[in-house]
């Protein structure tokens, strides 16, 4: 069956979800929280953001700039991972290559989702990145590298989906040059700041594209582990071993994370670093020291690295776990970087302080707004189960 033949049929195809009463509890649920987010965005529509959210000429950038870089880092380890398989020619990778390259397209359409709800006007910032491009501007290189890494991962997802091996090999190609493209400059224009000291410097690409690769590592086993069971099916071999190499894989990845981890938090404290250590300090023993320490270091780091690296709980179900918990770490991961050098202020005037630091609370709306993209990502994601092949094999074209 051709991908458009499926779209045809995908209307008869989605009666299925009805047959089974989890399948009913579990659709129920992320299309609620859809409409809990469709209904923060009316009310953001209708008063403003000023206020529906708690952003502020200090803090700028709230929780919807870093649920839009967690889709976007997302969406870039998914494909990198998946291109294990398909480029780079790594076998017991391919079994991933649809369903990862499917959800790197979901995951990055819903990251512009979020962050287009952050702009007051988006459509009119589109307008004027086409006719009055800034090529000096790391934000108008993010929007155009980001804008050709889609459209190469649409044609990558096509060609797997119709078997055409050498497309999906070029296209596959040029789209890992792409992501790394534009999630490198993603970390740029954090690192490019140079009046915000905790983003400032050359490693905060690095830091994106390694943090891509967890975030990668994390999700593709769970596309394996939550398909099969929602199947009520037993994992076949390759899969088995699938699991199996991406949790060696991952444990790599956490392990060079943790260390470059270390070595960020060391670098801020040392010599005390004007904007830095007060930024570091905030993140370790101040307002942001629960989502550090739980939620980034023991969620995001520790628990699923000692998981990984012992071969007994390195079991189907102990890769999916440490897939979950690494997930919840890297979204906290995301909101502590973007909050965190924003804490420090840039002016005498900039209102009230708490221990010298600004603070910022996301607002229900814009927390609605989060649920509702998550959700709205996971809808698509089943949804798509529901129409596409995703499981066939390749026909060589």
């Amino acid at each position: 069956m051709t991908t458009l033949t499926a779209l045809a049929n995908s209307f008869g195809s989605m009666a299925t979800i009805a047959r089974r009463p989890r399948e009913i509890v579990w659709f129920g649920g992320l299309s609620l929280g859809v409409l809990a987010g469709l209904a923060a965005v009316v009310y953001t529509l209708v008063v403003g953001h000023e206020h529906a959210y708690n952003v502020s000429r200090e803090i700028p950038w709230g929780i919807l700039i870093s649920t839009y870089v967690f889709f976007v880092v997302s969406s870039t380890g998914l494909c990198l991972v998946s291109s294990l398989g398909d480029v780079w020619g790594f076998e017991k990778f391919e079994i991933i290559g649809r369903r990862g390259h499917l959800l790197a397209i979901l995951t990055l359409v819903t990251g512009f989702g979020a962050i287009a709800m952050e702009l007051n006007h988006p459509i009119r910032m589109g307008i004027y990145a086409v006719i009055s491009p800034n090529f000096a501007s790391a934000i108008w290189w993010m929007g155009a590298l980001y804008g050709t890494y889609l459209i190469l991962l649409s044609i990558e997802f096509t060609s797997l989906m119709e078997g055409w091996r050498r497309a999906a090999y070029i296209s596959g190609l040029l789209g890992f040059i792409a992501a790394v493209s534009a999630h490198s400059n993603l970390g740029a224009v954090f690192g490019f700041l140079e009046a915000r000291h905790y983003w400032y410097g050359p490693y905060m690409p690095i830091y994106f594209i390694l943090s891509a690769l967890v975030s990668g590592g994390a999700i593709t086993p769970l596309i394996v582990y939550f398909n099969h069971k929602a199947r009520d099916r037993q994992l076949s071999t390759k899969y088995r071993e699938f699991m199996d190499a991406i949790g060696k894989l991952q444990a790599m990845f956490l392990g060079i994370l943790m260390f470059f981890t270390t070595w960020k938090v060391i670098s801020g404290l040392y010599g005390q670093p004007p904007g830095k250590y007060e930024a570091t300090m905030a993140l370790i023993a101040g307002p942001l020291a629960i989502n550090f320490w739980f939620f980034e270091v023991l969620l995001g780091m520790l628990i699923p690295f000692i998981i990984l690296m012992n071969r007994y709980t390195r079991t189907v179900t102990g890769v999916a776990m440490a897939g979950v918990s690494t997930l919840i770490g890297i979204f906290f991961m995301r909101y502590d970087l973007v909050i965190v050098g924003q804490l420090v202020p840039m002016r005498e005037d900039s209102g009230e302080l708490v221990d010298g630091l600004l603070h910022y609370t996301p607002s229900l709306a814009e927390a609605a707004i989060v649920v509702g993209a998550i959700c709205l990502c996971l809808l698509l994601y089943s949804a798509a189960e529901k129409i596409f092949d995703l499981e066939g094999g390749h026909r060589h074209k």
